[in-house]
């Protein structure tokens, strides 16, 4: 489990074929010397919002396999860049984001990021449309994972073919998390909030 809120920034540097996925190393900036010195082989780490297995380690450095089917579900992890990164929850930790899971429920694009002219701290409007089978679990003040950073929904739009998620980005996560890089058009992972979807599926079953 993850609560969304990014503990570092890595980068992909190395990408090698493996199977039918791929092999990643992934490397941590100067100022995170200590970031994976509690972190050994097995551990999970997510990447852009989707739980990885630690796989190898140096003191900088990190490497894991992505399989065909992560691949397919997800966009990000095929390319060299950076990445967000958080390490897995434990017990004791402060829940300071909400509860994620590290599964990616949809890739999104973004379809608006601009600085609010009406916000003198610099915030900006994020407008994201996800995959229409994800509408029922985005509402109002709820909470979404993009790109594996916990954020909360200002407003939804249903539309025929998408949902559009409107959400402010402060100041802080912009410099802090790689959302400071999107543009329109990009895509992005999804992780709607945990509670939602199993209130969706109970519904669901439920009209049966």
């Amino acid at each position: 489990m993850f609560t969304g809120i990014i503990t570092a920034v890595g980068q992909i540097k190395d990408i090698t074929p493996k199977g039918d996925g791929l092999h990643l190393k992934v490397e941590l900036p100067a100022t995170e010397a200590h970031y994976l010195d509690d972190v050994v082989l097995g551990d999970s780490i997510a990447l852009q919002g989707a739980c990885m297995t630690v796989t190898e380690k140096t003191k900088h450095s990190f490497s894991f396999d992505v399989s065909r089917e992560s691949l397919n579900k997800t966009v990000g992890l095929d390319q060299m860049g950076s990445v967000n990164l958080e390490k897995a929850l434990r017990f004791n930790d402060r829940l300071g984001g909400h509860l994620v899971s590290g599964h990616v429920d949809g890739v999104g694009k973004v379809t608006h990021f601009a600085a609010l002219a009406s916000d003198a701290d610099g915030s900006w409007l994020l407008k994201i449309a996800a995959p229409l089978e994800l509408a029922p679990c985005l509402a109002y003040k709820g909470s979404i994972v993009v790109n594996g950073v916990s954020l909360t929904v200002n407003l939804v739009e249903d539309q025929s073919d998408v949902c559009i998620a409107s959400i402010n980005i402060i100041p802080h996560t912009l410099q802090h998390t790689t959302l400071g890089g999107l543009q329109v058009g990009r895509e992005v992972n999804l992780e709607v909030d945990l509670i939602a979807r199993y209130l969706a599926r109970m519904l669901e079953v439920k009209a049966l």
